[in-house]
């Protein structure tokens, strides 16, 4: 394997990059980005960069040493085979590039919503750079969507002294994520902030000086922000021959269809032997640690990916964690109250955890995380007590 293209400007992308090389390719190393930016950290958009506290999140990268060549601000538009040997060929909007090895790193676009009116997202340096702009004292903001970005929007922004409304779809915060039973836990913290938090609420137009919700109700607005959700970016791999189902399909080796493409981070639809079923999650960790083992797929090593996912978020004041995947459990078994300054919960398939969410407790996230990965069984009462160590609570 001679040249290896990774498309995506993001942690994945870099992190692809290193791993690369840090395995042994001495090969042509391209790295092609939409962005015109060097690979930045995005956790800090919604916390740092939205605050004005920092305005500059990019990586402290050596390229030269690294011997990558970067293509910045030139969007990915076409994958085919190559005509006359094995490899491919990636179509750019600055032209095309062919490859031995590829490794696709595009992310997730977030989802807007519908109507003329100006709307904001976060997903990128200059959303989080137009969005602090418009988080002045006094001004209305409407935050739909109360998700992790959400939640952490309406933080900053109810610091900054705005007015702030959140609208959610569903019937709790958080319950796209979380469920609702576990996201209305947490829905106090919004009144708490001065927050108005309205869920139930379906917005069906941005207009101009504001936004209408489903039942006709017309809220004015200074700022509209959606945060909704992201969709993966692989409308450009449509006739490449890969297999797409929301996400590229890959196995428990971030492999796609293709063996001289791999594909990692907010994209990829990877196979989980620990949950048995596919896997898209759009978490920082998944981006830092993931392209490790595309690497080394690529470059035919052995690896597998298959961790208990993690993410982390500060909202309203707390620490908020989760790692696992909760979808097919049991039951959710509560450690705590959430009247207390801190708390968590459990999801449980059997004595089995399989998810974990800590507000404050760091120390139930390092156990827990650790068990949850191991598949240790624990007495579900033991366990609901929060003053027993969560290591405590295994079975004997």
């Amino acid at each position: 394997m001679k040249k290896v293209i990774v498309v995506g400007g993001g942690l994945a992308g870099l992190r692809a990059v290193e791993a690369l090389r840090e395995r042994g390719f001495e090969g042509e190393l391209t790295l092609v980005g939409a962005e015109i930016h060097e690979p930045y950290d995005r956790p800090p958009l919604s916390k740092a960069v939205l605050s004005g506290e920092s305005g500059d999140t990019t990586f402290p990268v050596d390229w030269g040493r690294l011997g990558c060549a970067l293509r910045l601000g030139h969007r990915a538009e076409e994958l085919r085979p190559h005509p006359d040997r094995p490899g491919g060929v990636l179509r750019t909007s600055a032209g095309s590039l062919d490859f031995d090895g590829l490794v696709i790193a595009t992310g997730a676009a977030p989802m807007r919503l519908p109507g003329t009116g100006p709307q904001h997202v976060l997903r990128t340096v200059d959303d989080a750079r137009a969005l602090r702009a418009a988080l002045h004292e006094g001004a209305r903001v409407v935050m739909v969507g109360a998700g992790w970005i959400g939640a952490e929007v309406a933080t900053l922004a109810a610091r900054r002294g705005c007015r702030v409304t959140v609208l959610e779809a569903g019937d709790a915060p958080l319950a796209g994520v979380l469920g609702s039973p576990a996201g209305a836990l947490t829905a106090g913290w919004y009144a708490e902030a001065g927050v108005e938090l309205r869920c139930g609420v379906k917005v069906v137009s941005v207009d101009h000086g504001g936004l209408t919700t489903a039942d006709g109700e017309f809220l004015p607005a200074d700022a509209v922000v959606a945060g909704i959700g992201a969709r993966p970016e692989v409308a450009w791999l449509e006739g490449s021959g890969l297999d797409l189902d929301r996400g590229i399909v890959v196995d428990g080796s971030l492999r796609t269809s293709r063996p001289e493409v791999v594909a990692v981070g907010d994209c990829a639809a990877w196979w989980s032997a620990r949950y048995r079923r596919r896997l898209l999650v759009e978490h920082w960790d998944t981006a830092l640690n993931a392209p490790a083992v595309a690497a080394a797929a690529l470059l035919g090593q052995d690896a597998a990916y298959d961790p208990a996912p993690y993410f982390w978020s500060e909202q309203f004041g707390r620490m908020v964690q989760y790692a696992g995947h909760h979808q097919a459990t049991e039951r959710m078994v509560l450690r705590g109250s959430p009247d207390d300054p801190d708390w968590a919960v459990l999801w449980f398939t059997g004595d089995r955890p399989t998810a974990l969410l800590t507000v404050d407790r760091p120390r139930d996230m390092v156990q827990g995380r650790r068990l949850i990965e191991a598949g240790t069984a624990l007495d579900p009462d033991l366990a609901a007590d929060p003053t027993v160590p969560l290591r405590k609570a295994v079975h004997a």
